[in-house]
């Protein structure tokens, strides 16, 4: 059973600005391993932590490091949740996709329950 499904896009130059303009910005997204990336790859993490947000329900809010983006062996997206995401996801299913091109980042997340 779908519990939620969550999109959301970035403009990457507008992102990379707010970088630069809010300095501690960075840190509070992303873990160590998230923050060393481009900054297209960045703005798609970002848009795909947002989309969980909302699969999982807009007013519920979350540490953003307890969930961390990282790329599969075969170079599939997957999350990795720690702390109150793992509480709130508690065995689901999520599925996401990334993608980056034209000055835009994107991610879609479906949070799948099987009971």
């Amino acid at each position: 059973m779908i519990e939620g499904i969550g999109i959301d896009v970035v403009d990457i130059e507008r992102f990379r600005e707010s970088l630069i303009r809010t300095p501690g910005l960075k840190t509070k997204l992303f873990t160590d391993r998230e923050a060393v990336l481009p900054v297209a790859s960045l703005a798609a993490r970002f848009a795909a932590k947002e989309a969980l947000a909302k699969a999982l329900n807009a007013r519920y809010v979350f540490a953003w490091q307890d969930c961390e983006v990282i790329n599969e062996e075969s170079g599939r997206p997957a999350f990795i949740f720690t702390g109150t995401v793992a509480e709130r996801i508690d065995g689901a299913t999520v599925h996401l996709t990334l993608s980056h091109d034209a000055g835009i980042a994107s991610a879609m997340v479906i949070v799948e329950r099987t009971s």
